[in-house]
């Protein structure tokens, strides 16, 4: 167990933090499937920007790559404009 009060902090905030990212990335993956399985273009369309603006968010806070992103909204970009 930590011995210093800083370190006691620092293993409460991390827990917290670790809970918020954990809701944003399941929050994101669901809306990804949401997108995926869209067949109505118009929906799609509706849509996709508030994927996207998820997943540069996850990004930034480096919860995931930012090559993964890139790569997630590519495929995306790629399923809505073939609908």
């Amino acid at each position: 167990m930590a011995n210093h009060k800083s370190a006691l902090k620092r293993i409460r905030r991390n827990e917290s933090r670790r809970v918020v990212n954990k809701y944003q990335h399941k929050t994101t993956r669901n809306a990804i499937k949401k997108l995926r399985e869209l067949t109505d273009k118009k929906e799609a369309e509706e849509l996709f920007p508030a994927v996207v603006s998820m997943l540069d968010k996850l990004a930034k806070k480096n919860i995931i790559h930012a090559n993964k992103a890139s790569n997630l909204k590519s495929g995306l970009a790629k399923h809505v404009a073939a609908l």
